[in-house]
């Protein structure tokens, strides 16, 4: 029977995947769902390249997903290490994207 642990990492590893995949097919409609960008006014939206954006983002969220994975089956033979491993290398991603953010904001 498969843990929680396990069955935790493959359903974070399939969310991320997906939002990323939808984001980076939306061809820069799924920039609203961005935090604050919809409170940019429309002279920077213009500057903005929502595509490509999107684009970057999906990847980012795609590559989220990749940790997840190893974690599901370290946690077929350590339970909880690897999922605590997974969410240490996710939140190390997470922090690198919203610098990248910060970056391309200024």
């Amino acid at each position: 029977m498969m843990n929680f642990y396990v069955l935790f990492d493959l359903s974070m590893a399939a969310v991320m995947l997906v939002f990323g995949v939808m984001f980076y097919r939306s061809d820069g409609k799924a920039a609203a769902f961005l935090t604050g960008y919809n409170q940019k006014p429309a002279k920077e939206d213009s500057i903005c390249h929502e595509r490509e954006m999107c684009r970057s983002y999906g990847k980012q969220m795609m590559y989220m997903a990749v940790p997840f994975l190893p974690g599901a089956i370290a946690d077929v033979w350590f339970v909880g290490t690897g999922c605590l491993a997974a969410w240490g290398i996710w939140l190390v991603l997470f922090l690198r994207l919203l610098a990248e953010r910060q970056k391309r904001e200024r």
